[in-house]
């Protein structure tokens, strides 16, 4: 009889000024600087906002997967005007949320330890913008890439919402899930991929949104500090030029 695996347990490593979130001491789920907590350190978070060149102003974005927290806690600074939702299914990972001073909850924002699979299925037209970032060791979890669940990512946005997918670029099973996605939001998709080749961040339209040329405009929203345009501004230049060549 084989025996049970054991759970992974979430663990945090401090390396100088850098604090990293780890599944396992080969990789690392999430990076952040301790001099500026609210920083996205990793190049595929950036691409990951850039919904915002089509949706400056969301009124309600859904995340899937907390990790350290890198997008919760910039959409959190940065987007006053947002209300925020997370989902994450492990408790372990909930319980790191004051290592990566992840906000605490309040009427526009809150953490909420579910299965996002069975969450997102309850929701109908209540997102503007999607963000899966839900990983375990070895990739997305079965149940957040399944043609069902893409289907009820579709559901739950509003005319208009916005899925961005962060998927691993050299996955085997990477083009699968792409033909997922577009079984269920059909060519209202684009991808960009990072410098490195290792994400490939997918944004997906409920509607024609990505079909607005002005999008290619890379300019700073105006309910943005300065301070967070900076951590985007080269970044939304590669999505731009991307939808440009479209």
């Amino acid at each position: 009889m084989s025996r049970p695996l054991k759970p992974v347990v979430p663990f945090v490593q401090d390396a100088g000024t850098r604090r990293s979130l780890h599944f396992t001491a080969q990789e690392i789920q999430s990076s952040m600087s301790l001099l500026n907590p609210d920083a996205l350190e990793i190049e595929y978070t950036r691409m990951m906002m850039g919904f915002l060149l089509f949706n400056a102003t969301p009124r309600h974005i859904l995340m899937v997967g907390l990790g350290g927290g890198s997008l919760p806690k910039f959409c959190h600074r940065y987007l006053p005007q947002s209300r925020i939702t997370v989902v994450e299914i492990d408790p372990a990972v909930i319980a790191l949320r004051e290592a990566f001073m992840v906000p605490p909850d309040s009427e526009r924002f809150q953490v909420v330890q579910a299965d996002a699979a069975h969450y997102v299925g309850q929701l109908n037209e209540e997102a503007d913008v999607v963000l899966l970032d839900g990983y375990v060791p070895g990739g997305i979890p079965a149940p957040l890439c399944t043609p069902a669940f893409y289907a009820d990512c579709h559901r739950a946005l509003r005319e208009d919402g916005l899925l961005v997918n962060n998927f691993h670029f050299n996955h085997a099973d990477y083009h699968q899930y792409l033909e997922r996605l577009r079984e269920a939001f059909g060519n209202a998709m684009f991808e960009v991929v990072d410098d490195d080749m290792t994400n490939s961040v997918v944004f997906a339209c409920k509607g024609d949104l990505l079909e607005d040329p002005a999008a290619a405009e890379v300019k700073r929203p105006a309910s943005m500090a300065k301070e967070g345009w900076r951590q985007l501004r080269e970044t939304f230049k590669v999505i731009g030029a991307t939808l440009e060549l479209r």
